[in-house]
């Protein structure tokens, strides 16, 4: 049996801001991820426990200032309703450790209509991984 992973556990394991975006549902300030321009083939994983999320052919450039994908593998992310901040958001969430990762939106350009706009902090890209 796995032993059940603690905050304590996760701000020892995660930076802080990885923490404050994984764990307490922040956002990295648009612009500055390490992923937004990233163009190498692969699959990105949850930095935090690494889940495979998205291939490399699912991200597009949104404009937004973070990266975005237009499609998550088959049961790797689940949605959560989220009205913080007055708003009415759907919050993307790893299945495998419930890390905030972003927010779909229904305005993609592509022919699935979604982008998942996730924090890069979240992502770890294995270029190995498709």
């Amino acid at each position: 049996m796995e032993k059940e992973i603690t905050e304590e556990d996760w701000k020892a394991k995660l930076t802080p801001e990885q923490y404050e975006v994984l764990r307490q549902k922040g956002t990295e300030a648009p612009g500055t991820g390490k992923y937004i321009h990233e163009k190498s083939s692969g699959m990105y994983k949850c930095v935090a426990c690494g889940n495979p999320l998205f291939p490399s052919t699912a991200k597009f450039d949104s404009g937004t200032g973070w990266p975005s994908f237009d499609e998550a593998l088959p049961g790797a992310v689940k949605m959560v309703e989220d009205n913080a901040y007055g708003m009415k958001r759907t919050e993307v969430v790893c299945t495998k450790c419930g890390s905030h990762l972003g927010h779909l939106f229904d305005d993609g350009p592509t022919s699935t209509g979604k982008r998942y706009c996730l924090n890069s902090v979240c992502l770890n890209l294995d270029k190995g991984g498709l």
